[in-house]
């Protein structure tokens, strides 16, 4: 019995180095911060964060999940998805349906679940890449004289993207259903400039870890909310909630990088005479290499 009783637990131990041994990286990584924000003639107020993403990878297979761990009411999924490549089909699966309705510019009003499995191939043809999707999306992209261009043929929804560097410009441009957004972006004596479609502009001054960036947000028209339907079909969708107008305004945020990894960087905004003050933090571990 002692005897039988060895060959179990050598067994036993043999198959658990081949299961680990067959484990791909794991790898952790987290993020916290902490924000003072003397919310100019309102009342001062204080803020953290805290998230911890975990990543596994093995072959072709790629593992994500992501929580928030900050406040009271303990960790809160953020985030679980699946990704595998088989030769040209890759299988994605989305296993967390994010809430995504409010937003200060206008969310969906209503949305569905958006958990579920896509299955998709990509053909190289040439220079070019076929793509189709189970949802019957088909994208062509490929680079041609250094511009990169991408088109996804959805009903009633096609989508364009281009991007390309010329003469020291960076341009890209997208049209999503007939409407057309794009930034242009150089650098000019050390500042890098960029200049969106919607008229914002952005400067960057300074070295890698020691910035500052001026950036410009255009004034917003209101709009009015849309009712939509629970399942998406009727006029208006899902339906959207309505846009508050605001003013233009401009932000300058200084920041600088630590030699103990943390990151401190200090936030004027002239939308309401704010000064925000935040101190972060970024980590990385891996738990487990391949044996």
């Amino acid at each position: 019995m002692e005897n039988k009783m060895k060959k179990l637990i050598a067994l036993f131990a043999t198959t658990a180095v081949a299961s680990t041994s067959a484990m791909g990286a794991i790898a952790l990584t987290g993020a916290a911060s902490v924000s003072y924000d003397d919310n100019g003639s309102a009342a001062s107020a204080t803020s953290y964060d805290a998230d911890i993403t975990l990543v596994g990878t093995t072959g072709g297979t790629t593992f994500t999940y992501s929580m928030d761990v900050e406040g009271s009411a303990g960790p809160n999924t953020t985030a679980a998805s699946m990704s595998t490549t088989i030769g040209p089909v890759t299988v994605a699966a989305d296993m967390h349906d994010e809430v995504s309705l409010t937003t200060d510019t206008g969310g969906q009003e209503l949305e569905s679940t958006d958990t579920g499995v896509t299955v998709s191939l990509a053909a190289p043809i040439g220079d070019a890449t076929i793509g189709l999707d189970n949802s019957g999306n088909v994208s062509v992209s490929g680079t041609w004289s250094g511009v990169a261009i991408s088109h996804t043929i959805k009903d009633g929804a096609d989508t364009t993207t281009g991007s390309a560097s010329i003469a020291g410009m960076d341009v890209s441009l997208t049209n999503d259903g007939g409407s057309t957004e794009w930034t242009i972006g150089t650098t000019v004596s050390g500042v890098a400039l960029t200049l969106g479609s919607s008229k914002a502009v952005t400067a960057a001054f300074g070295l890698a870890g020691n910035t500052m960036t001026v950036a410009h947000t255009p004034e917003r028209a209101s709009k009015a909310a849309k009712a939509g339907t629970v399942n998406g079909d009727g006029a208006n969708g899902y339906g959207t909630n309505s846009v508050a107008s605001k003013a233009s305004y401009t932000t300058v945020a200084i920041s600088r990088a630590l030699t103990s990894g943390a990151a401190l960087s200090a936030t004027y905004s002239s939308s309401d005479d704010s000064l925000t003050l935040k101190a972060a933090r970024l980590s990385s571990a891996a738990l487990r290499r391949p044996l």
